[in-house]
């Protein structure tokens, strides 16, 4: 008698646990991505024509464009972004590409990185508070917040960036999720093995910048993340491309640009692959802010005196999105569009 009881319990109990398992593997998932400062012209054209042979920006023009030039458009951003323009325009929508009438632009006036990010992750420009990249806390309720208190989604929200004034951005501290920003190093115990390599190399490379670290560590940081807590939402903020271009390094930023897609890539991979994420999961990739054009030197900068700096992308991939693919309409969007959209997925 006692042994059948135990035996109707654990079935109770093991009968509950495959209940929870299956739904959680039913939730919505969000992957958000964003790419300070990449310019839609590199998106839509490849490289820029006018910067690929210039030796002001660019130390070896024949191996450039060796790599990235090829002699149309089409085949030039295939070539730099060959996980965007063979696979995602084949599965998802891509927004932004102005000369076929689909435009996105901020609606911040300051057009540079904290109002942009504000703006993504709030779902509201904020003009009057948010002037500055300096780091204050930010008195504004990012989406990641919003979910991050919710009950279903208590402790499944987390960011990674490679810029230091996330934890600001995000307000980690008074919105509980947490931000592996800059130099930090993995501390969610246990540690896999690939979180102790990656703390122990970051300490040995350095990067070029005080405030921002290589690409590769916020990515495979975050894909740690992704693989042993499996977050519901999730945020990614790459920064490479933004610091290059300020530093006229055309070559870095193209080479910072493909490097990045092949790391979209394998995070799309990772996420078809499990079953956590597979087939429930919507990625949003975008960006803070544009760059200028004209005249040509403005390509390193961005702000309200730059004109252009607030036209920017939108790519919408997986469950919450449609294939499109590259949209060829008339139509306006704003980055205000993410918010909204966030919260329809995960509700």
């Amino acid at each position: 008698m006692r042994i059948k009881l135990i035996a109707a319990i654990l079935c109770i109990a093991i009968a509950g646990i495959n209940k929870a398992v299956a739904q959680e593997a039913t939730e919505q998932k969000v992957v958000l991505v964003t790419l300070d400062g990449f310019r839609w012209q590199e998106l839509f054209t490849g490289a820029d024509p006018a910067l690929i042979a210039n030796k002001n920006y660019v130390q070896d023009t024949t191996g450039l464009k060796a790599e990235f030039w090829r002699p149309t458009s089409e085949a030039r951003r295939k070539a730099l972004l060959p996980f965007i323009w063979n696979e995602v325009v084949n599965l998802g929508e891509i927004h932004g590409n102005r000369t076929l009438g689909s435009k996105v632009n901020l609606t911040n006036a300051m057009w540079f990185s904290y109002p942009g990010y504000n703006e993504i992750l709030t779902g509201k420009a904020d003009d009057e508070r948010i002037k500055s990249n300096a780091k204050i806390q930010n008195p504004n309720r990012t989406i990641l917040e919003k979910i991050n208190k919710t009950e279903a989604y208590k402790g499944k929200v987390a960011a990674f960036s490679s810029w230091d004034v996330f934890p600001f951005i995000i307000n980690e501290e008074r919105s509980g999720v947490p931000v592996n920003a800059a130099f930090d190093s993995a501390e969610t115990l246990p540690l896999t093995d690939r979180e102790d390599f990656l703390n122990q190399l970051q300490k040995e490379i350095p990067s070029p910048w005080g405030s921002v670290r290589l690409d590769a560590f916020t990515h495979h940081y975050a894909l740690e993340y992704l693989k042993k807590k499996h977050p519901s939402l999730v945020y990614i903020a790459y920064g490479e491309t933004d610091d290059f271009a300020h530093d006229g390094e055309y070559d870095a930023y193209l080479h910072s640009a493909h490097t990045t897609d092949a790391m979209l890539k394998e995070l799309w991979g990772f996420i078809q692959s499990d079953p956590f994420y597979k087939d429930q999961t919507t990625f949003i990739i975008t960006t803070d802010h544009g760059r200028g054009t004209q005249p040509l030197d403005t390509w390193r900068s961005h702000g309200s005196d730059i004109k252009g700096a607030d036209e920017t992308w939108l790519i919408i991939l997986g469950k919450g999105g449609a294939a499109l693919g590259e949209v060829q309409s008339v139509e306006q969007l704003y980055p205000t569009r993410i918010v909204p959209l966030i919260e329809e997925i995960l509700n």
